[in-house]
């Protein structure tokens, strides 16, 4: 995947947690450290909109679409 520069403004307490994470070989670099942030921050966002969709989800209509799918497939099932 391609990378661009960027150059972004930090405060010094964060900028300085970051340089110990790198310090101690956490990450290789502060670049490194921040791009991992960064989609670790993203993902989480992302999962958390889809359980705020999931819950605008009616659980009984939801059900009744999956049962009736279902129960047009069981004829074609074997019997065990």
């Amino acid at each position: 995947m391609s990378q661009t520069k960027v150059a972004i403004t930090i405060e010094e307490g964060v900028l300085a947690r970051v340089d110990a994470l790198v310090k101690r070989k956490v990450f290789s670099n502060r670049s490194r450290a921040i791009q991992q942030a960064v989609q670790e921050k993203l993902q989480r966002l992302e999962r958390s909109r889809l359980a705020e969709e999931c819950a605008r989800l009616d659980p009984t209509y939801e059900r009744a679409i999956a049962d009736e799918g279902l129960s047009a497939e069981l004829d074609s099932w074997p019997g065990y």
